[in-house]
């Protein structure tokens, strides 16, 4: 593949932050001067981006590269991710496979691709890349990883073991990065990382004073940010949205209603703190929307913590919930933890759960009814 432009298939499963890393890679993919493509089957490389948050995420990413592979097995086939990440060796073993990129190699992948495949730039192609500029959202949305890493430790989530220590991108560098997405006819940037909230704290600096940056120092028309956990959000935070290009939308995951099984969880937020940040948030930001995250049938929940949390999720009225039904993950201290439940009760209290956001849902809607927004 030497000495000519290199067809790429990007390809992934699972977070917004593996959707920002494809959509960074297909950028350099063509300023070396190479090719995105949108099917395995024209592609020389072929790059999956896997998920691991649970043991399901696990199997149906092998499944995954298993697929690709048999698409078009004359590719070079890379797999990278959460997955991958903490499966190496199954990992590779899978037929097909050329390379594994670890989760702390991630920003040296294509350079790596490059080093030990033998897929070379086209120096005098790579002053004007041409061709497909993202990841399916071209010149409308990008996502921008920020940081890499979590220092939270919830019980449940493998993900912070995955992704290792927290790593931050610096301010000018981001800065940078939007401006030339704006130039290329961006409409929209999101922020995004494995722990959003504690960006910076490598750095001496915070997500607030980048997101102030961003806006002063860029023309982007809509900034936005992903999940983010409550406790990161300083009392001030609402300021942000004085400027009006910051979209009047935060993700904070609940993950349950009920203060005992959130103590187990070992999430750093109490019922009464959530209730009084949205209630700022609320008070200060107009339009304010609010989604979450919710996790059923996490491990010990009692009929009463399940009652707890749906008239938690009910109280505070939600735009959009994502519900999980609890799934056992191994090397997690909640995979350990006793009174692990049934799956006709994680399926009852799941359907519960999704009637509750469907009926706040449609309330939600119903208030901007013949509005634009």
């Amino acid at each position: 593949m030497s000495g000519s432009s290199t067809r790429f298939f990007l390809t992934t499963l699972g977070c917004r932050l593996n959707e920002a890393e494809i959509s960074t890679w297909s950028r350099q993919i063509e300023g070396q001067g190479h090719r995105v493509v949108h099917s395995p089957e024209d592609a020389q490389v072929m790059v999956v981006n896997t998920c691991a948050v649970t043991s399901e995420a696990s199997r149906k990413s092998r499944k995954f590269v298993g697929g690709i592979h048999r698409r078009n097995p004359e590719a070079k086939l890379v797999v990278t991710g959460c997955y991958s990440q903490l499966d190496p060796e199954r990992a590779a073993a899978q037929a097909g496979v050329d390379l594994i990129v670890g989760n702390d190699d991630k920003e040296r992948l294509i350079d790596l691709v490059g080093e030990r495949l033998d897929v070379h730039s086209m120096p005098d192609a790579a002053a004007e890349p041409q061709g497909h500029h993202a990841f399916r959202d071209a010149r409308t949305r990008a996502f921008i990883k920020v940081q890499d890493g979590c220092r939270n430790r919830c019980t449940f989530c493998i993900v912070t073991i995955a992704r290792g220590t927290e790593r931050s991108r610096t301010i000018d560098e981001l800065v940078s990065e939007i401006e030339l997405l704006v130039n290329r006819g961006y409409q929209e940037v999101v922020l995004t990382g494995v722990h959003l909230g504690g960006y910076g704290s490598d750095l001496g600096t915070d997500l607030k004073t980048l997101v102030r940056a961003v806006l002063a120092r860029t023309k982007v028309r809509r900034l936005r940010l992903s999940s983010l956990e409550p406790w990161d959000l300083p009392a001030d935070f609402w300021e942000l949205w004085d400027d009006p290009r910051l979209m009047p939308h935060l993700h904070l995951p609940l993950q349950s209603g009920s203060d005992t099984v959130i103590k187990r969880m070992a999430r750093r937020c109490t019922t009464a703190a959530y209730r009084e940040l949205v209630r700022n948030l609320r008070q200060h930001i107009p339009g304010f929307t609010l989604t979450t995250d919710l996790i059923v049938g996490f491990p010990g929940e009692t009929e009463d913590e399940w009652a707890e949390s749906l008239a938690f999720a009910r109280e505070i009225g939600f735009a959009h919930m994502h519900i999980f039904s609890y799934s056992v993950r191994e090397g997690t201290t909640a995979a350990r933890m006793k009174g692990q439940l049934t799956g006709d009760i994680k399926r009852r209290r799941s359907k519960e759960m999704h009637a509750l956001a469907r009926e706040m849902k449609s309330e939600y809607l119903a208030r901007y009814a013949g509005t634009a927004r």
